[in-house]
């Protein structure tokens, strides 16, 4: 059975701090999708709080 599918910070695909890279490996999406989202977030009002606490929640990922 596999294990089951983590959210984590990217160490590979990352600019800041690796969310957009984790959450596009997640989602099983191109992470530059993700990182557009997150600049019309950030341009909404949402994106830069939203980055900061996913920053504090998200483990980063494994060293392998």
């Amino acid at each position: 059975m596999d294990a089951p599918k983590r959210l984590y910070r990217s160490r590979r695909n990352r600019m800041i701090a690796g969310i957009c890279g984790g959450l596009g490996d997640y989602l099983s999406v191109d992470p530059t999708i993700v990182r557009l989202i997150w600049i019309v977030g950030l341009f909404a009002g949402f994106g830069f709080l939203a980055y900061l606490v996913a920053w504090i929640l998200i483990p980063e990922e494994p060293a392998i």
